[in-house]
């Protein structure tokens, strides 16, 4: 399905204009998967470290992301940090040119930090590792 929405990547120059309208969808993303901290997500994206990505229908932003570029063992990879939405069908598509980007930037791999229900929706994209717990009371 192709989608309804075009991706858009913030200029880290104009986040702080933008990110209050944004900041709601990565703050939820976060807190319902527990897998970062909110602070440490959004004073990258406020400092640059990382960009923020919007799917945008040309009246309102359907979808926010969060991505960092970081070299792990020399292999740069682009780590999806955050990625929250309503109505996934519009703008999942657009996914796509977040991987071109990663590409143009050297990237072999995208690595991505989400809930396991994100399988059932990216099947070109395979479970590397799991993350276990145990609650300790």
């Amino acid at each position: 399905m192709p989608s309804s929405a075009s991706l858009v990547c913030v200029d880290p120059k104009r986040i702080n204009e933008i990110w209050p309208y944004a900041r709601e969808l990565i703050k939820s993303a976060i807190e319902r998967t527990g897998l970062s901290n909110f602070s440490d997500i959004e004073t990258d994206v406020l400092r640059g470290d990382q960009l923020l990505w919007l799917a945008w229908n040309g009246k309102a932003i359907e979808a926010a992301a969060t991505t960092h570029l970081v070299k792990i063992n020399n292999k740069k990879l682009l780590i999806l940090t955050a990625c929250a939405g309503h109505d996934r069908s519009r703008w999942l598509p657009v996914r796509e040119k977040i991987e071109a980007y990663a590409k143009a930037e050297g990237c072999k791999r995208i690595r991505l930090y989400g809930r396991k229900g994100w399988q059932r929706v990216l099947p070109d994209y395979r479970v590397e590792h799991i993350i276990m717990e145990k609650a300790l009371i």
